[in-house]
């Protein structure tokens, strides 16, 4: 057995594993982790959301949190009592004072942290979190001398009567006050720099390899196009609601008022609070509208992320400079980089958010018979999911601000892979062909021999096609014609978009 293969002995290491001292050299374990200072209880957030990325996507939490979730609890039990006493749907009832519904909507809208402590000693009590909120506006129907309608407050509902408005008022919220926003701004800074970049000759990479010129702002558009095409999308998402009891029948209902027509009052109940009504669920909104939401996000997520590699490989290749951060460090040891780190950060919180975003998607659409709980905790995700795809939309915002196209580069490349006109000549050979012009036979295979894994310069180009045998035009066109030139309408694409 040669040398190098055996066992180390004791005396070749200085002590055999296991021996005296071995033990006395080797750290001692340390065992379960030693006592110290508790960080869960100085409040630390677990995720990265709510702590490191917390500016970027605070906004949601104005609609997504739980705190969120809780008020529009509020306003959805709050508006329920408004709707039931001022239709006067049952016997007894007679429309509020202009006072008392000022005072019950100040319930929702002066929710907050006391607020949320409160209801959270109540739901400690009932552990049931919509029961609790039911039992915070009852205590302060008093004040509003409104203390007779307690029994109206969560009348005939079910948890999920309530739950399913609350989350549809808030996605919708979170989609048209934050995500949106912030999607319009990022596919806008894209849209600058196709603006800008409209005329610059830019080498195309089609398989990664020389291929017919473009402009690097006819790129751009291309992804403008694509995303603003799922926004529209987005912009015109149903949010569907409903409200008929335990297993959508208004058994409840007609057995306390048989008289009213509960489908109407539930119609337009949901449609005040500017949702599209569900006229037909079993306990569940069946939620089908948010994995459609859910999956034009996730495109639009998808979209963007090969966006943001495409940049980044931009970036790699030098047709991007990247303006340095005034203080900013690159590298931990190599002092002169400025790596893509916007780019990078928005690609990892794009798949992120696409795998949430493929879990609601399939988790809300189906329910064991009439009712599961799979929905309950997978909604309180939904925050999480748009989280971090608003914090890649800032990023990216963030990242196009800091590039500056290198159009020297982008020329010096053109200028490198003339090889790319063969396509350009034997295009028109074909046509001079077709026109009756001899000597144009086998215009493919004669550019191929010429082009095919080969560098070609100008002058090789112009020699060949000097020596063709063209029509004055046609020659002339086609010696004037340079990579940089050859770009097709590219610009006047880039331009419409």
């Amino acid at each position: 057995m040669p040398e190098s293969s055996t066992p180390q002995s004791a005396s070749a290491t200085g002590s055999a594993a296991g021996s005296p001292a071995a033990s006395a050299a080797a750290p001692a374990s340390q065992g379960p982790t030693p006592a110290r200072q508790s960080l869960a209880d100085a409040g630390i957030p677990l995720g990265p959301l709510d702590g490191r990325y917390r500016a970027a996507v605070a906004p949601l939490a104005d609609h997504l949190s739980e705190a969120a979730l809780n008020r529009n609890r509020i306003h959805v039990e709050v508006e329920w009592f408004i709707h039931l006493a001022n239709r006067q749907v049952l016997p007894g009832l007679s429309p509020l004072t202009p006072e008392q519904e000022a005072g019950l909507r100040a319930v929702v809208t002066d929710f907050g942290p006391e607020g949320v402590d409160e209801l959270g000693s109540i739901e400690a009590k009932t552990v049931h979190d919509v029961k609790a909120v039911e039992y915070y506006i009852g205590r302060r129907l008093e004040g509003l001398r409104l203390a007779h309608l307690t029994p109206l407050v969560h009348f005939a509902c079910t948890s999920e009567d309530i739950n399913n408005l609350s989350y549809a008022v808030g996605v919708r919220d979170a989609v048209l006050d934050v995500w949106l926003p912030g999607a319009r701004t990022a596919v806008g800074t894209i849209r600058e720099l196709a603006a800008s970049a409209a005329g610059v000759p830019m080498l195309s990479r089609t398989h990664g390899q020389p291929a017919t010129p473009t402009t690097l702002g006819k790129e751009m558009a291309v992804f403008v196009f694509r995303l603003e095409r799922q926004l529209r999308r987005i912009e015109q998402q149903e949010y569907l609601g409903k409200i008929n009891g335990a297993t959508g029948t208004y058994a409840a209902h007609l057995a306390a008022a048989p008289g009213a027509d509960w489908q109407e009052v539930s119609r337009t109940f949901v449609e005040h609070l500017g949702l599209t009504w569900n006229p037909l669920t079993t306990q569940i909104e069946s939620h089908d509208w948010q994995a459609e939401l859910y999956a034009d996000v996730a495109r639009f997520n998808r979209i963007l992320h090969g966006f943001c590699v495409d940049v980044w490989s931009y970036i790699s290749i030098g047709y991007f400079a990247q303006i340095p951060v005034a203080g900013a460090t690159g590298s931990s040891t190599m002092p002169h980089k400025v790596n893509p780190i916007r780019f990078e950060n928005a690609e990892a919180n794009l798949e992120l958010s696409n795998a949430l975003l493929d879990s609601l998607g399939a988790t809300l659409v189906e329910s064991r018979w009439q009712r599961d709980l799979t929905d309950s905790t997978s909604q309180r995700n939904i925050g999480v999911a748009l989280g971090h795809s608003v914090l890649a939309l800032s990023n990216v915002t963030k990242g196009m601000k800091q590039l500056k196209v290198a159009e020297q580069v982008l020329a010096g490349d053109l200028d490198e892979n003339w090889e790319v006109l063969g396509e350009a000549v034997q295009t028109v050979m074909r046509a001079q062909a077709i026109a009756g012009v001899e000597g144009m036979d086998n215009p493919y295979e004669r550019l191929k021999d010429l082009t095919r894994g080969q560098r070609v310069d100008g002058a090789r180009m112009r020699e060949f096609v000097a020596g063709l045998g063209l029509g004055p035009d046609a020659e002339a066109r086609l010696m004037a014609l340079t990579p940089a030139s050859y770009t097709g309408l590219a610009e006047e694409l880039a331009q419409g978009v």
